[in-house]
C-alpha cells in the first residue's frame, strides 16, 4: 500500500482524542490484538482505528517486520511527541479533578443564621469525614448575594429563593413549617392560642437586614391584621436568649424551634393561622455547574440536609 504525503493544514476538529489514545497503545504494543485488549475494544475496532490513523498521518505507522509489526520512521518521530501531548492532557484533566480527602482551602457559603444553626453542624460532620482539611466560612447573605455567586466570592448559598435570576441554578433542600415558640413558664400557655391572643402578644423577629416584613407579617397583611414586633435581632441565638427570659414570643421554622428547645425550656405551638410551608434551596452560579469541587460541595450540602431531616424524624 502506498501512502501519499501531502502538505496541508490539519483541521483539529477532525482529530478524536480517543484516536490518539489508540495510537499510543498501537505504537507501544506493536500488535493490534494486544492494543485492542489494552484499550478495552474489539480487535476489528482497533484495526479500524489503525486505518483511520494511517489516513490521518499519511503513513503506515506499523509495518511488517521480523516476527510482527515494527514502527515506521514516521511513527518513531511521532511517538515521543504523542507521549508528551497525552501526558499534558492527562495532567490538565487530573488537575481539574477534585479529591475531597486531600483538598485544602476554604469553602464560603452564604446562609442565614437561622439555617446555619441547624444545617451547619451536619455539614461540618460530613466535611470532617470526607474533607478533613477543608475549612468553612458561613456568611449571612446580603443584598449582593447573587453578585457574590457570579464573581466567585461565594461558592454556594442556602436560602429561601422564590425565583432564580438568569445564570443562577437552584435545587430544593428541605421543607419547613413555621411554629410559635415561647418559654415554658409563659402565662399565655394557660389558654388556647387564638389569633386574637397571638396578636395581643409581643413578638421577636430575627432579621439580618432589620428591615422589611417577615413571612408572618405578609400573611397577616393579606387578612388585614398586624402584630406588634417588639424586637428585631440579627441572629437566632440572641432571640433564643431573650425569649427564654421574657414574655416575647417567636414564630420560626420548626427545625429551629427544636434546636431552641434543646438549649432552653420552650414550648412550641402551631400558629393560630395558616402560614403554609416553604422550601429552603441550594443556590449556585451556572459557571460552577460542572466544576468537580462544586459538584462535590453541592452533594455534601444535599447529604447534610438529608442527615438533618433524618435527625429531626428520629427526634419526633
Amino acid at each position: 500500500m502506498v501512502y501519499i504525503v501531502t502538505m496541508r493544514e490539519v483541521d483539529l476538529r477532525r482529530i478524536d482524542l480517543n484516536l490518539l489514545v489508540a495510537l499510543e497503545a498501537l505504537l507501544d504494543e506493536k500488535n493490534v490484538t494486544r492494543a485492542a485488549s489494552r484499550l478495552g475494544m474489539s480487535q476489528p475496532a482497533a484495526s479500524r482505528a489503525l486505518g483511520r490513523l494511517r489516513a490521518l498521518f499519511s503513513d503506515a505507522l506499523l509495518v511488517d517486520g521480523p516476527g510482527g509489526y515494527v514502527l515506521s520512521a514516521r511513527a518513531e518521530e511521532v511517538r515521543p511527541v504523542l507521549r508528551g501531548i497525552l501526558a499534558g492532557v492527562r495532567e490538565m484533566v487530573e488537575a481539574n479533578a477534585f479529591d475531597p480527602a486531600t483538598a485544602t482551602g476554604r469553602i464560603r457559603l452564604l446562609m442565614p443564621d437561622l439555617q446555619a444553626a441547624v444545617l451547619a453542624p451536619h455539614l461540618l460532620a460530613r466535611l470532617g469525614r470526607e474533607a478533613p482539611s477543608l475549612d468553612l466560612d458561613i456568611v449571612a447573605p446580603g443584598t449582593d448575594a447573587v453578585e457574590a455567586l457570579e464573581q466567585g466570592i461565594a461558592d454556594a448559598m442556602v436560602a429561601l429563593v422564590d425565583e432564580a435570576p438568569a445564570g443562577i441554578r437552584r435545587r430544593g433542600l428541605y421543607d419547613e413549617k413555621l411554629v410559635t415558640l415561647m418559654r415554658a413558664e409563659h402565662p399565655a400557655l394557660a389558654r388556647k392560642l387564638t389569633l386574637e391572643r397571638f396578636l395581643a402578644l409581643e413578638h421577636i423577629v430575627v432579621s439580618v437586614t432589620g428591615v422589611g416584613p417577615a413571612p408572618v407579617d405578609e400573611v397577616l397583611a393579606h387578612i388585614g391584621r398586624t402584630r406588634r414586633v417588639k424586637l428585631r435581632v440579627p441572629n437566632f441565638f440572641a432571640a433564643v436568649e431573650i425569649a427564654a427570659r421574657s414574655d416575647l414570643i417567636m414564630t420560626l421554622p420548626s427545625s429551629l424551634a427544636r434546636a431552641a428547645a434543646n438549649m432552653k425550656r420552650f414550648v412550641s405551638l402551631p400558629p393560630p393561622l395558616d402560614l403554609g410551608s416553604f422550601t429552603m434551596s441550594l443556590v449556585w452560579h451556572a459557571r460552577q455547574q460542572d466544576a468537580p469541587r462544586h459538584i462535590w460541595l453541592r452533594r455534601a450540602i444535599v447529604a447534610a440536609a438529608a442527615d438533618m431531616s433524618s435527625a429531626i424524624d428520629v427526634g419526633n
